[in-house]
């Protein structure tokens, strides 16, 4: 048995091809992420992976369309997005697959 903390983790990526990591893989990338009102990530998209993003408390906008808890975001490749987390302690869940290294592109 393993056992970790998320805090450990960078940026909540506990699943995928980078140290430290829970499973040392390129099928798929996994994370838990935690944002404060007013984080922002500008405009990008991936080439090769599909990421899937649920929001698991809090809200978020993504390219103008503002999701809350529950909601599912599937971004295929090609398709871009930017982010900004609208309440304080928002958390999402996100699957990245597969898991590309250096698949993130400014739109």
């Amino acid at each position: 048995m393993k056992t970790a903390k998320l805090s450990d983790m960078t940026k909540g990526w506990f699943v995928g091809n980078f140290k430290p990591s829970l499973l040392m893989t390129n099928d798929v990338e996994v994370a838990v992420k935690s944002y404060n009102k007013g984080d922002y990530e500008a405009e990008h998209y991936h080439k090769i992976a599909t990421e899937i993003t649920v929001i698991t408390s809090g809200s978020v906008r993504m390219n103008g369309v503002v999701y809350h808890t529950g909601d599912i975001i599937v971004m295929e490749p090609g398709e871009s997005t930017d982010f900004e987390c609208l309440e304080d302690d928002t958390k999402n869940v996100v699957v990245k697959y597969p898991g590309a290294n250096n698949d993130k592109y400014e739109a």
